[in-house]
């Protein structure tokens, strides 16, 4: 049987694709931002810095999510809330500064925040207590040896 080039290149090709596949899996889902502007100029700076600052957020998520951000100045007083879906899964969130900058700062910190806590949560969740033959085997451990069953 002859060996050719292509038998070598073909491991090397399977091990590029399962790296591809890997780094898949290990990427951040996507977060679609929509920013909604009431009795404001809508301007491209401030609509940049929010989705910039809330695609961050996707990565405590498995899977994509929808960001909906409504500013809205009244007089003096500069207003936010915004709504985070992703599946059935929703957070909301409402704040109110004197700067536009300052409340999409602050919103993001608290949808972080809601996100970080739904995350420990479901880790926690998924945490299993453990059985009686395992607690009797980790105390004999601690014990030693314990008794001799014959």
């Amino acid at each position: 049987m002859k060996i050719g080039k292509d038998m070598k290149r073909g491991k090397r090709t399977r091990e590029a694709a399962r790296q591809q596949r890997r780094v898949r899996r290990i990427a951040t889902p996507d977060a679609a931002v929509t920013v909604t502007f009431r009795h404001v100029e809508p301007t491209d700076a401030i609509r940049q810095y929010a989705e910039r600052k809330f695609s961050n957020l996707s990565k405590f998520l498995k899977r994509s999510c929808e960001v909906h951000l409504i500013l809205s100045v009244d007089k003096y007083r500069q207003s936010g809330e915004v709504t985070f879906k992703s599946g059935d899964f929703v957070v909301a969130a409402q704040e109110e500064t004197k700067d536009l900058y300052s409340v999409i700062d602050l919103l993001a910190d608290k949808v972080g925040r809601q996100l970080k806590k739904h995350q420990e949560k479901t880790a926690t969740k998924r945490m299993r207590a453990p059985s009686a033959g395992e607690l009797l085997s980790a105390e004999e451990a601690q014990l030693g040896a314990g008794p001799e069953r014959s």
